[in-house]
């Protein structure tokens, strides 16, 4: 008889032992996919407060000024080749030129094209572009686009991806197609043209 219920026992203590440690390994497993919600999970664009996706057109002139009082540009870095080099390869500069609503640099300023442009190639004029459309006008007032691509310069017409943007162009994306307007070895003026989805 205590044999028995010694056994009966020893089966009930067994089965708790073994509902506790699937309890436990259920509260574990809860555990850690509350974690990983906390870090990634999906949202609906609204919860943003994201309406309709629209295509916004702008247009603007970059006044990129290489010397003089004014200069919008300095070199920051170069290779030991770069002064013999026909395409100046390895040349990289700063920037922070403004961007206005007319050709004339006097004209009103719509924002500042500020990054960097390195000389990227050993064959042409071609330009690893990184850059922020910074804009301080009307609406588009402390709102950026950002640019990252190809620019061969000596190309009618050049084309670079936007990839992304902040206030107004939160989830930017888009192109802007650059064409020289005039050219002097101080200044060089391009028209922009940048077509871009955003909220």
């Amino acid at each position: 008889m205590a044999s028995s219920m010694l056994t009966k026992h020893s089966s009930i203590f067994f089965l708790i032992l073994f509902f506790t440690i699937i309890s436990l390994s259920s509260l574990a497993i809860a555990d850690h996919q509350s974690d990983s919600e906390v870090f990634s999970k999906y949202i609906s664009p609204s919860f943003l407060g994201l309406k309709k996706e629209k295509l916004s057109h702008l247009h603007f002139y970059f006044h990129d000024i290489i010397s003089g009082k004014n200069a919008t540009t300095v070199r920051v870095a170069e290779a030991p080749s770069t002064n013999r080099s026909s395409t100046f390869f390895g040349a990289t500069v700063m920037m922070d030129d403004p961007l206005t609503i007319k050709p004339d640099v006097n004209s009103k300023i719509v924002g500042r094209a500020q990054g960097i442009y390195a000389f990227a190639s050993q064959s042409d004029f071609s330009l690893l572009m990184v850059l922020n459309f910074a804009f301080t006008e009307g609406k588009y007032n402390g709102s950026t686009l950002s640019v990252l691509g190809r620019n061969k310069v000596l190309s009618a017409v050049r084309e670079m991806p936007v990839v992304g943007g902040s206030g107004v162009f939160r989830f930017a994306r888009g192109y802007a197609q650059a064409r020289t307007y005039t050219n002097t070895p101080i200044h060089t003026t391009v028209e922009y043209n940048v077509y871009v989805f955003h909220y």
